[in-house]
């Protein structure tokens, strides 16, 4: 089991900006592929961003050059900075790891958090 605890999320203006936090206990990222996922009421979990245990990552062209993942020098905590928000960010936000795959599926990530809530309002 990989715990992952998500935190960050909240209530704010379109246009805003938010950073979620993904921690992990006793592993680190750096063993782990991990990546951010979103689901609005009604709506399949989609894909936000990756980033694979070199460090690289990858976003949903629906949010390049608004989001920015990142990790802390531990390897502990993911980030996710978003900024210049829009309505249609709204969405509950899952972090996922897996040690072997890295891609867009939420189906083939092993680990997952319980989600913190984005809301944006216009």
């Amino acid at each position: 089991q990989v715990p992952l605890v998500e935190s960050g999320g909240g209530l704010v203006q379109a246009g805003g900006s938010l950073r979620l936090s993904c921690a992990t206990s006793g592993r680190t990222f750096r063993a782990y592929n991990a990546a951010w996922f979103r689901q609005a009421p009604g709506k399949e979990r989609e894909f936000v961003a990756s980033i694979n245990k070199n460090g690289g990552s990858v976003y949903a062209d629906s949010v390049k050059g608004r989001f920015t993942l990142s990790r802390d020098d531990a390897e502990t905590t993911l980030y996710l900075e978003m900024n210049s928000l829009k309505p249609e960010d709204t969405a509950l936000y899952f972090c996922a790891a897996d040690r072997y795959y890295l891609g867009t599926s939420p189906r083939s990530f092993d680990y997952w958090g319980q989600g913190t809530q984005v809301t944006v309002s216009s």
